[in-house]
């Protein structure tokens, strides 16, 4: 009899398409457990978490997003390796009820590999407001497979899931017998034949039938595996009996099509003929060459109004009462302490590191109405959108996406371009990603056109915004002609239902962007504030002869063109490291002379300074870790030294330019 008191540890992977719920679905699961990385020698993100409920401990992997498991792709290959060689307890294939007929297809290959396979159905309800409707019971009676209804982003079902998972998983007598496809006489035996070729040792850690479909589909990375593995003389008889059989690929695909057909014509009902569902009425607009770019236009408007108008007072509070008043409470009421620590903790940390920590507000409302944007399914409307202006550049059309990303971060947005396939239109990409503003940027445009332009931060802020994209638009031309020549294709993707975005899922990811920016600040960044502080200090204790000074007089005379002193160039040089810097670099160099950060550099700076900065700071080079992953995905650093003195150039330019054209008319 299975003990169910002991403690018990399984594996658990979730696989499912992209826009399926499968990040709410591990969201939900793991809550803040989960551990975020790169798998082994990829970029492609890794998400591990955990989940515990009385004796039972699952590890829960979230796999990359895919619609198949021929490794036609970086997610692909992973997917199906991470199933193969970590050989999971369950596998949970996520599926989205309103788009399940695409969805299929990964379960018609998940069914060959997975030994262990549940059927998470999700957006159920989604599916409802559509006038669909999904039979999960005939689902999982016609594939002898367990099909659980969910809505995820609600918990609905979440509780049904976990507790299939463990039933699977304390079965004695063994997996139970799932009904695989029917490929028919002739190609069971073509299929058979290839695996007689085959032997275990040749194909581990694959199996030795899967293995052979795959050859037989002509799977590029199993094909280059079993040759290297082969004797030229088996390896030749193999490679023509599948020359002589290629034509077994369509037929194996088409015969997944019509179970497909089958499953749906079983288990599916459509909406009656004539309904015009929510989605199709939005997208009217949403989708509409010039309504799209109105309406896309408008949701960033009302996103950065949001940001300033609630956001930006928050963070003047809290900069106020936290850090004016611990840079106060340091020097009045720690007396005690030597001058130098007390200036390292006031000026050093407080001043830097801890004015980043005000940022919070500002970014916690750009995360989620970010968020909720990605969670309704707008995100992908506006690449559709923006997508006739790709192709202006010579873009893939997949390139909208990670640049609606690189508004986050532009570090994800450069990963991103994994999913781009042609690799002229990928480089392209990632050298016009870091010209989008990313939240790091745009947190600094927030703090500095809010000093300076009062109730027009907000029409600045989208200005900039529309600016940085309009070079970016011409940058991309003038690249596309001139640098990196050659062909661009059409967009293929899938646009997500519309549905009522979910305040759980939405903090959650909220919750942990700003977790990540935390442990940046209380890092990096305040690695670097405690490094200008001391160079601010060295070698006389007066900034204006100090070290810091000197470096930053260096590009006074460039600075000069532009309205700069010597100050606003050393926080504009910091923010190589994090964006964000700039303003902790700034609070280290004013936190002496008694007036606030906005008052200081009202003093400093005329409007027509404030402008070139704001323009430099949003066209400035990419940060160090935008840079990293640049080179990481180029192969060397031919293109981000390429991508720093591109910036360089485009961002003092214009920055001179800006400033010498307001200053004509001051």
């Amino acid at each position: 009899m299975l003990n169910t008191t002991e403690e018990r540890t399984i594996t658990v992977a979730l696989a499912g398409a992209p826009n399926v719920g499968k990040s709410t679905v591990f969201n939900m699961l793991t809550g803040l457990s989960q551990h975020v990385g790169n798998w082994p020698g990829k970029t492609v993100e890794h998400k591990t978490g955990v989940f515990r409920r009385g004796n039972l401990t699952m590890n829960v992997t979230d796999l990359p997003g895919t619609y198949s498991l021929t490794a036609n792709s970086a997610e692909e290959q992973i997917a199906r390796d991470y199933l193969v060689n970590e050989s999971p307890d369950v596998v949970v294939a996520v599926l989205n009820a309103a788009s399940l007929e695409r969805n299929l297809y990964l379960v018609a290959e998940l069914i060959e590999l997975a030994p262990c396979l549940i059927i998470a159905l999700n957006m159920l309800d989604v599916a409802e407001q559509h006038g669909m409707k999904i039979h999960t019971e005939a689902m999982a009676a016609a594939l002898n497979i367990p099909v659980i209804p969910l809505v995820a982003r609600a918990n609905r079902g979440m509780h049904e899931l976990v507790n299939q998972i463990e039933h699977e998983c304390s079965q004695t007598e063994g997996r139970r017998d799932v009904k695989h496809i029917e490929y028919g006489k002739e190609i069971k035996q073509t299929i058979d034949h290839v695996e007689r070729l085959l032997d275990d040792s040749i194909t581990e850690p694959y199996p030795r039938h899967w293995t052979a479909m795959k050859l037989l589909e002509g799977d590029e990375q199993i094909h280059k595996l079993i040759r290297g593995r082969m004797s030229k003389e088996r390896w030749s008889t193999l490679e023509a009996y599948l020359r002589d059989n290629e034509t077994a690929a369509v037929t194996i695909a088409t015969l997944r099509f019509e179970w497909i057909e089958t499953m749906m014509s079983v288990v599916y009902e459509k909406p009656r003929a004539g309904q015009v569902t929510l989605t199709e009425r939005i997208d009217r607009a949403a989708t509409h060459p010039f309504w799209g770019l109105l309406i896309l236009i408008a949701v960033l408007g009302a996103l950065f109004w949001l940001v300033f108008s609630v956001g930006v007072p928050i963070q003047e509070f809290l900069n106020v009462t936290l850090v004016d008043g611990a840079h106060k409470f340091i020097y009045s009421d720690m007396t005690f302490l030597p001058a130098w620590v007390q200036g390292f903790l006031a000026d050093g940390v407080i001043s830097g590191a801890g004015m980043v920590v005000t940022f919070v507000p500002i970014l916690f409302f750009f995360f989620a109405a970010w968020a909720a944007m990605e969670d309704t399914g707008y995100t992908a409307r506006a690449a559709f959108v923006t997508d006739r202006f790709m192709h202006a550049l010579g873009l893939h059309g997949k390139s909208c996406l990670p640049l609606v990303l690189g508004f986050g971060c532009n570090v994800p947005a450069v990963l991103g371009t994994r999913i781009i396939d042609s690799p002229r239109a990928r480089l392209l990409t990632i050298l016009v990603a870091p010209l989008v503003p990313c939240t790091g940027r745009m947190a600094v445009v927030a703090i500095i056109a809010a000093a300076f332009f009062g109730t027009a931060a907000v029409l600045i802020s989208i200005g900039l915004i529309l600016f940085s994209l309009l070079v970016l638009l011409i940058i991309g031309v003038i690249l596309n002609r001139f640098v990196i020549r050659g062909e661009s294709s059409a967009l293929i993707m899938e646009l997500p239902l519309y549905h009522v975005p979910d305040l759980k899922l939405i903090g959650l990811v909220t919750w942990q962007n700003i977790l990540a920016f935390l442990k940046r600040a209380g890092t990096v960044i305040l690695a670097v504030s405690i490094i200008v502080w001391l160079l601010s200090v060295i070698p006389t204790g007066d900034i204006n002869s100090s070290v810091l000074a000197g470096i930053g007089k260096l590009f006074e005379p460039l600075g000069s063109l532009m309205g700069l002193n010597w100050q606003m160039m050393v926080a504009l040089l910091s923010s190589f490291v994090a964006k964000e810097n700039t303003i902790a670099t700034l609070g280290v160099m004013l936190s002496g002379n008694g007036a606030d950060l906005t008052q200081q550099l009202q003093t400093m700076l005329t409007p027509a300074a404030a402008m070139a900065f704001l323009v430099i700071q949003v066209l400035f080079i990419p940060c160090v870790a935008t840079i990293s992953v640049i080179r990481q995905e180029t192969g060397g650093w031919r293109w981000p030294i390429f991508s720093i003195i591109l910036q360089l150039v485009i961002s003092f330019g214009l920055a001179i330019l800006v400033f010498q054209a307001a200053s004509l008319f001051h």
